[in-house]
């Protein structure tokens, strides 16, 4: 077993520089569920200014984000139409430049309604309404923005996917949101002429979508800045895949192979396994590049965050592939040669550690072969550790002692794809059980606010190095700060289409937190 001092000498060394070899806390949550008293209807960047300071004065830090990318007209974070461009919905209105001489302007933000106290985001009117200050903002003040150096600057960086973005989303609006495998033949396959053509022909929507990503950039540079003076890490969150129908895959169509979608196998968790209808990558193709998308991508993310979790790790190692237009059951792993699947993920991985000094962090719960995980270790990059599923499944299922983890892991009680403790607790009593047996505890159907506080200090208390939970699993302490109903308080349910996935709100605002004594004092325990 690996002690601490194994990261400065790992092939990861260089991307733990900034990051200490002591014991990190955190909490992890959505930038959509949060909000302030200036925000609009969905958490904004500038909101990560308050959050900085709130996350500082508990002593933790480590702020964990989901992904940020664009998700076009849909609304999960993980299903985006760009690698690269970042989400409008988030841009921090009241923190536009030029707003001060613009009295008008001013006078239509404190009009736009905040839709901030129910408990789900409605993005339909948080679009809306956003979109249309925005496009009066953008009339009125466009100019002065487009006429500065830093969007000058801004252009000539982004300029390796901010055009092909930007024809993308003018074709897509052209032809009625339909995918770009439906669009016109001379549309589907774009090269540099038809991207220019595109841009010089929509010009005022070349420049709108240009302006759109120049403050999404322009704020979430700031939040970093600001959270790295703070002594806060920002930890982002980079899928391995990316939908089929996005600007990425428009433009780089030969690094995609479209005879099969990714998913995952079927286990313990779902009899039928997932399809995710995302692309597998030509990892030839991308070799043949030198993996300069990936390059670019992480180096693109770097002026936004100091970590970042890689979701499905194993994917890189091997993936789930199902034959377009088939089931789940009928996919296979990709490689299929088992003996080249370690090879074939640290290559890839290594090339990740030298693309960006960020500090990646792997998802590695589910079916994950032990070699990978050795595998990461070797690397020097940690990985997770959710405390209801470390059980000795190969002996007798009991629980595995915090004391036991590993120290390269992150340990948390649950994710923004499971229940949270509470629900799990009463959901599934023979775990429950097992695991109160486990504590010394007789098992109760409702968990006491006394044993959910324990089982987060035993959170932040095992031999990680990192120890990041939901922030909703700190506000479940204290009576009134989360929902009325727990199952409320849930992000998503994974391979379920529903309309509460990705919409979940904190109850109380970023300000209301900070104003909880109680609550201050309780999560400054958690961690002594």
């Amino acid at each position: 077993m690996r002690d601490v001092s194994y990261f400065a000498h790992s092939p990861a060394a260089k991307n733990w520089e900034g990051i200490s070899l002591s014991p990190h806390h955190g909490f992890s949550v959505p930038l959509f569920s949060i909000h302030s008293e200036r925000s609009n209807g969905i958490g904004e960047f500038p909101d990560l200014f308050l959050l900085c300071d709130w996350c500082k004065s508990l002593g933790f830090d480590i702020i964990q984000l989901l992904p940020l990318n664009d998700p076009g007209m849909g609304i999960s974070p993980y299903s985006t139409i760009s690698a690269f461009a970042l989400n409008p919905l988030y841009i921090g209105l009241s923190f536009l430049p030029f707003l001060e001489k613009h009295q008008n302007i001013r006078q239509e933000l404190e009009a736009i309604p905040k839709f901030s106290r129910a408990s789900q985001v409605d993005y339909e009117k948080v679009r809306e309404s956003k979109e249309k200050f925005l496009r009066h903002y953008f009339s009125e003040v466009g100019k002065d923005v487009l006429q500065q150096k830093e969007f000058t600057e801004f252009i000539g960086k982004a300029n390796h996917w901010l055009r092909s973005y930007a024809a993308y989303k003018i074709l897509k609006k052209k032809n009625g949101e339909s995918v770009w495998e439906n669009w016109p033949a001379t549309e589907r396959i774009p090269d540099t002429h038809l991207i220019d053509q595109i841009c010089d022909e929509y010009k005022k929507e070349y420049d709108w979508e240009c302006f759109l990503q120049f403050i999404c950039d322009l704020q979430m540079r700031a939040v970093k800045s600001y959270a790295s003076k703070q002594g806060i890490l920002l930890m982002g969150d980079i899928p391995i895949l990316i939908d089929r129908d996005s600007a990425d895959v428009w433009m780089h169509q030969e690094l995609f192979n479209f005879d099969y979608g990714a998913g995952s196998a079927p286990d313990m968790y779902s009899d039928e396994g997932q399809n995710w209808g995302f692309p597998i990558y030509r990892w030839e193709s991308m070799e043949n590049r030198d993996h300069l998308w990936w390059r670019q991508r992480l180096q693109w993310a770097t002026p936004y965050y100091h970590i970042y979790r890689i979701d499905h790790i194993v994917g890189f190692f091997r993936i789930w592939s199902i034959p377009y237009g088939c089931t789940a059951k009928e996919g296979q792993y990709i490689p299929q040669d088992r003996k080249i699947w370690i090879d074939h993920g640290q290559k890839i991985l290594f090339m990740m550690l030298q693309a960006s000094n960020m500090l990646p962090i792997g998802e590695d719960l589910g079916d994950v072969p032990p070699e990978v995980k050795e595998a990461l270790s070797t690397l020097g990059i940690c990985g997770t550790r959710v405390m209801r599923w470390e059980r000795k499944w190969e002996k007798n299922g009991e629980f595995i002692l915090p004391s036991d983890y590993a120290i390269d892991t992150v340990t948390t009680v649950s994710t923004h794809d499971s229940e949270n403790v509470q629900n799990w607790w009463g959901a599934e009593p023979l775990e429950a059980k097992l695991f109160a047996d486990c504590k010394g505890w007789s098992y109760h159907p409702i968990l006491s606010r006394e044993y959910l506080r324990e089982i987060l200090w035993d959170s932040h208390h095992t031999r990680s190095l990192f120890h990041i939970n939901p922030l909703q699993e700190y506000l479940a302490l204290i009576p009134g700060l989360t929902w009325a109903e727990p199952e409320n308080e849930r992000i998503n349910i994974p391979g379920v289409v529903s309309e509460h996935n990705w919409r979940y709100r904190l109850r109380p605002s970023i300000e209301e937190l900070a104003s909880q004594p109680a609550l201050l004092h309780i999560m400054k325990e958690l961690i002594q």
